[in-house]
């Protein structure tokens, strides 16, 4: 997985991790949260690499469907990006209201 698409899983794992199955939050957990291998999951959990790949692409693909119903992750980015238009803004203001009040 690249890892643009790693930190855009990461999120949807975030907003809607707990609406997979327990193993599917573990392995999912493990593999973007704890940066562990495939190798290092499966060992872990004692099951076979396969397992542990099915499982990845099967809880992706399922946070991809939820996000694609809900946006939540989509909303969130925008209210960010909002957010960060006004902190700028709010920044501008205050110098501007700090150079007019220098000047009297």
């Amino acid at each position: 997985m690249k890892v643009e698409e790693s930190i855009y899983v990461a999120k949807l794992f975030d907003a809607y991790g707990g609406m997979l199955s327990d193993g599917q939050q573990k392995i999912l957990n493990y593999y973007l949260n704890y940066d562990y291998t495939i190798t290092e999951i499966a060992e872990k959990l004692n099951v076979s690499r396969q397992a542990v790949l099915d499982s990845i692409n099967k809880g992706g693909k399922k946070l991809r469907a939820y996000e694609e119903k809900l946006n939540l992750v989509k909303k969130m980015d925008q209210l960010i990006m909002q957010n960060q238009k006004f902190i700028a803004e709010n920044q501008k203001l205050k110098v501007k209201l700090e150079k007019l009040s220098q000047k009297e």
